[in-house]
């Protein structure tokens, strides 16, 4: 009972000074807010590259290329590629991205054969607005990723443009998938066309699907190795180390927000360390008053450390649910190479980022409390 009232008095005194307060836990706030983006662009990169044992899916490139525009291989290879023991299926893709380097709004379209948007993708998409039957029957047609809907603000019947590639929209897809959700899957004789090709020329790369994940890194060099002597050599990676290679840019990103979350971490303590400072010498003598009517050190302490976890917990608590919102509404994202990096917001990563802040806040405020704990009535009286 004792502790809880020389809480409410450590909360009253905090009140005394309100624009102070204020500023400390706008600082706070904005500090907060930049761990969480920096906490949801780490967990983004992290899902999109990180491999598990379960994957079967490869990624067939040309060698030596990166970028979408560079990688053609013939379309004729899926024949090959089928015939590779481990294989169980393949689909030739046709990819145009509207810009190839690291940007927070990119389209990526990518051109598919109709019986395999039906069969082979259409297995793990589900289609929440439109039809499938309304993509086969329109050459000119697009199945848009709800990421990437929701981000250009399409619906079923709308035209876009994007990279020169005039679409219309049949239907918008929703996938466990990460990069399904933000692509736009169109005919692939369509985008040959549109990319100054022909139809059953070359293609960007092949999605192969293995029959046992212990299979994957044998089929890949089964499938180099077959492809080695040919025009258009091949190299294959899992899809995780593939999008891992093509997202370098966002990793380094990812790497450089680590020490902008450190960064504000440091401020979260500078911000209630100097605020807490700045109250305890303008009430010297009221605390010394405080110990003179039988307040024991321990108690003047703890008024201490509850200002200090009040004012972070208020910053953290604004700043993480600012955070959360902008990202919920934003649904922000970063493109490279053809591959996508979500922003999810997350309530765990608002938590956690909550949650370190306050211990943060919370040994801030434990020199001043000590020190404090520690003076005697008479130089505090004598202070003042």
């Amino acid at each position: 009972m004792q502790l809880m009232r020389a809480a409410m008095l450590s909360l009253r005194m905090l009140s005394r000074n309100p624009l102070r307060a204020a500023l400390a836990i706008l600082g706070i706030a904005v500090a907060v807010f930049l761990l969480c983006v920096e906490r949801a662009v780490h967990a983004g990169v992290q899902e999109a590259t990180a491999a598990n044992e379960r994957d079967t899916r490869l990624i067939v490139y040309r060698a030596n290329r990166f970028c979408p525009f560079t990688s053609r291989i013939p379309e004729r290879y899926l024949e090959d590629i089928l015939a590779i023991p481990g294989v169980k299926s393949a689909v030739p893709m046709q990819i145009i991205v509207s810009n190839c380097r690291a940007s927070l709004d990119v389209v990526v379209f990518r051109g598919v054969r109709g019986v395999d948007a039906e069969k082979t993708l259409g297995a793990r998409m589900r289609v929440v607005a439109g039809s499938m039957r309304e993509f086969l029957d329109r050459g000119d047609a697009a199945l848009v990723g709800s990421v990437l809907a929701e981000r250009r603000r399409l619906q079923v019947g709308d035209r876009f443009v994007s990279a020169g590639i005039p679409v219309t929209v049949a239907g918008i897809i929703d996938s466990d998938e990460l990069q399904d959700r933000n692509v736009c899957y169109v005919h692939l004789p369509f985008l040959q066309a549109s990319a100054g090709g022909i139809q059953g020329g070359d293609v960007t790369q092949f999605e192969v699907e293995v029959t046992d994940p212990k299979l994957l890194l044998a089929t890949a060099t089964a499938i180099d190795t077959h492809f080695a002597p040919d025009r258009a050599p091949t190299s294959t990676r899992p899809e995780k180390a593939f999008v891992a290679r093509a997202a370098e840019d966002l990793v380094a990103i990812a790497e450089f927000a680590g020490w902008l979350g450190l960064g504000a971490l440091a401020a979260v303590f500078a911000l209630v360390a100097n605020s807490i400072i700045l109250s305890l010498e303008s009430r010297t003598r009221e605390i010394a008053i405080l110990q003179a009517i039988g307040f024991r050190g321990t108690l003047v302490a703890w008024t201490v450390v509850v200002e200090s976890i009040a004012l972070a917990f208020a910053g953290s608590l604004l700043g993480a649910g600012a955070a959360y919102t902008l990202l919920a509404l934003g649904n922000f994202g970063l493109g490279a190479e053809g591959v996508l990096v979500e922003f999810q917001p997350s309530l765990t990563v608002a938590l956690g980022a909550m949650s370190v802040a306050v211990l943060v806040g919370v040994s801030a405020g434990f020199v001043p409390a000590i020190s404090v704990a520690r003076r005697s009535i008479v130089e505090g009286l004598k202070t003042a």
